[in-house]
């Protein structure tokens, strides 16, 4: 026998069977299990990768989503504005016109009124006037006619203003 490093064909053969023995339970024990496993593991590493991309596109949809909300949240706020602008101009402007239609109204009313009280007032005068008239007349036909010589006179003239028309 031989020195400490010496090879016997009998502990390889023994040592090659023990290890074509181990190496068949552990390919019918260990890598069955081990590569099942290992394509299991690589399974679910594609379908986090393919729900990670799902997430990132919705994710980026819901972005998109959001920025559209926004745009049209804005739009219409402005077309709400818009309109509330439109519609205060248009109350404005009924105003206005209803406070000027009521005013002319009003000064046509009181032109109205004036006209009515110039002509009363005209009226008045006038009345004023003829009683002033009448009352001087009648002093002075009284004055005229206070003695006989002035009364036949008068009658004298009235009848020939009477022949002559």
């Amino acid at each position: 026998m031989g020195g400490l490093l010496t090879v016997e064909i009998g502990t390889v053969f023994w040592a090659s069977l023990a290890f074509i023995i181990v190496l068949l339970i552990l390919r019918k024990a260990a890598w069955g299990p081990i590569l099942k496993g290992l394509r299991e593991r690589e399974e679910t590493i594609e379908e986090s990768l393919r729900q990670a991309e799902k997430a990132r596109q919705e994710m980026t949809n819901l972005k998109s989503d959001n920025e559209k909300m926004i745009k049209e949240a804005r739009q219409e706020r402005e077309r709400v504005m818009q309109e509330a602008r439109d519609m205060g101009d248009s109350i404005i402007a009924e105003s206005k016109a209803k406070a000027k239609a009521e005013g002319d109204r009003l000064v046509e009313s009181a032109r109205e009124a004036i006209k009515n009280e110039k002509a009363s007032a005209m009226n008045e005068l006038k009345n004023q006037v003829a009683s002033l008239s009448i009352d001087i007349a009648e002093k002075v036909v009284r004055g005229h006619l206070a003695n006989d010589e002035n009364q036949k006179q008068l009658v004298d003239s009235l009848v020939k203003d009477a022949d002559l028309n």
